[in-house]
């Protein structure tokens, strides 16, 4: 398998469930968004909660879970948003 790494921006929620702004990621070469998402489960098992509840958005735009995610692409993950 082809492989790629992405560099994950991290925002809110998610920057303190991985204790980091930023996390690499190998995902397959035309790997998915959903690659991604289970990827980061696989290396933070006690966010899977929490990842369920994210977006990925790459280059600044929301994926699809099969929305392909391009080399050198800015990836991010978006936790959910509550108003008031």
């Amino acid at each position: 398998m082809r492989a790629m790494q992405v560099r994950v921006l991290l925002f809110a929620g998610a920057r303190d469930a991985f204790g980091a702004n930023e996390v690499p990621a190998r995902i397959p070469l035309d790997g998915t968004a959903a690659d991604l998402i289970r990827h980061l489960e696989d290396a933070c098992p006690g966010a899977i909660e929490f990842l369920r509840t994210c977006r990925v958005a790459v280059n600044r735009e929301f994926a699809t879970p099969d929305g392909v995610i391009p080399e050198d692409a800015e990836v991010a993950l978006i936790p959910p948003v509550s108003g008031g």
